[in-house]
């Protein structure tokens, strides 16, 4: 029985997207080969790879704006690097919004002044920073969309005279933004997108070329412009199964649709939470809540053992919360169908009529 999903990473993906994929493992598009072993260079793999980059800009409206999107390897912590290492020139501003924006801004500080704008550490991370000044001066303002171990997310973004650039790596395609208001967004695939082993960029040519260090090939932004995300073999099959979520997405009627049938998702569920006096949520102010991440835990940890049972008895994975935070942790990813979500608020409601 295939079981109700809710891993924060790597995360689940559409049925339709698995059961292509698993043919494709056998034999891709009738060439006798699998696509784990076709060749990069051969024309039948640089149309994948061209369809999943005409894709990403597509679905956010950046197709013909000066984007050039990028599959790469790494995830989002070598993007971390490569993002200060091509941008940063002097001094640059992160807000910190939780672990993954902590690591962000530890590794731009071996390229220049990091300055931490705002922070919501003050309060473990539970709320997302709105009243800040944003300095003249600056390369680029940096922010992490969705904070995933946590459970808050930004509803609207800074507005800011220097380029704006964000880690979408939780909840990239899963809600209809204005995508050109960044100059270079990043996302590993693992949550939203496809299989870990591939990273998205979404980058603004015209913000590249203005640091005065020298960059190596590999970690050039340009040089993989250049090679259309050929610079090294890429990861074949991560690309590919990002190109079919794409395509699902589209299908589905685009990243407008899809926020709609998310919305329905968070709403049923925080709801659930709130009125459910067996638990509480992690996340107080209702306007910082993630659509993609729902953070909660029980009032009484006396239940634990029973509402854990009760879990997987109904087939729910993935449910408990980062080893940092603890608690559960419901990830509500594109991909996880409504009766999942259901599922999981029957669950809650089993767990209050027994005790």
């Amino acid at each position: 029985m295939k079981k109700h999903n809710f891993s924060a990473g790597p995360g689940i993906l559409p049925r339709e997207v698995i059961e292509q994929a698993s043919v494709a493992v056998q034999n891709y598009n009738n060439t006798g080969l699998s696509i784990l072993e076709i060749s990069h260079r051969s024309k039948e793999f640089v149309a994948v790879m061209e369809q999943a980059r005409q894709l990403a800009l597509e679905l956010t409206g950046l197709e013909g704006k000066g984007y050039r999107a990028l599959f790469m390897h790494g995830g989002a912590s070598l993007q971390f690097v490569m993002v200060a290492q091509n941008l940063l020139e002097r001094k640059a501003a992160y807000i910190n919004t939780g672990t993954w924006a902590s690591k962000a801004i530890q590794e731009a500080r071996f390229f220049g002044e990091v300055l931490e704008v705002a922070s919501s550490k003050d309060q473990d991370f539970t709320y997302i920073p709105k009243e800040f000044e944003i300095p003249t001066g600056i390369s680029y303002l940096h922010c992490t969309s969705n904070n995933t171990i946590y459970g808050t997310q930004f509803k609207k973004f800074p507005e800011s005279s220097a380029p704006l650039v964000c880690d979408m790596s939780s909840d990239i395609f899963s809600r209809d933004i204005d995508y050109s208001q960044f100059d270079l967004i990043y996302a590993g695939a693992q949550k939203n997108m496809g299989p870990a082993g591939t990273t998205l960029v979404l980058v603004k040519e015209s913000v590249l070329g203005k640091v005065s260090r020298a960059i190596p090939n590999y970690m050039n932004y340009r040089q993989h412009i250049e090679k259309e995300s050929m610079f090294n073999t890429p990861s074949v099959f991560a690309v590919y199964c990002s190109m079919l979520t794409l395509e699902w997405i589209k299908a589905r009627g685009g990243v407008s649709e899809i926020e709609k049938e998310n919305s329905k998702k968070a709403s049923l569920l925080y709801k659930a939470i709130d009125s459910n006096n067996l638990f509480v949520s992690n996340i107080t102010n209702i306007e910082d809540r993630s659509m993609m991440n729902v953070t909660f835990r029980l009032q009484d940890d006396s239940h634990k053992e029973m509402f854990e049972k009760l879990v997987a008895q109904a087939g729910i994975n993935g449910l408990n919360g980062h080893r940092s935070v603890g608690g559960y942790r419901a990830s509500i990813y594109n991909a996880l169908p409504f009766e999942s979500v259901q599922l999981l608020v029957d669950t809650m409601q089993q767990l209050k009529n027994k005790v």
